[in-house]
């Protein structure tokens, strides 16, 4: 079965690189460009991962997370935050979030971290 990946950016050109490299491997990607975006797609279409900018404008990836993890059908997708901001270990981590990667990063690297956390999930 094929994993849905949402990708949660407000630039454009990232979701494209991610789409592009996303879909190579064989996952169907799904995106989001706002917080508000992100809950409404998670909802709908029940991603296996989020992968989560937290700077973004209206509604911020922080925000976004919150209320995910108080909705029923988001509550259990595990979330990749993808930041620009270093030593945020220890916040994410009461946050809930599986796993994190500061842009920028190798390609590889995330995709490895996403099938670590898919197979977590499925364990």
């Amino acid at each position: 079965m094929v994993k849905k990946i949402l990708v949660v950016d407000d630039e454009q050109e990232f979701i494209d690189i991610m789409r592009i490299r996303l879909t190579a491997e064989g996952y169907d990607v799904l995106e989001a460009h706002d917080g508000e975006e992100a809950i409404k797609v998670a909802e709908a279409k029940k991603p296996d991962v989020i992968l989560l900018d937290i700077m973004m404008p209206e509604k911020d990836g922080y925000t976004a997370l919150r209320e995910m993890k108080h909705l029923e059908k988001t509550k259990s997708i595990p979330v990749i935050v993808v930041t620009a901001k270093t030593g945020l270990k220890d916040l994410f981590a009461l946050e809930g979030i599986k796993d994190y990667i500061v842009k920028p990063f190798e390609t590889d690297d995330l995709l490895l971290r996403i099938k670590m956390v898919t197979e977590r999930k499925n364990a």
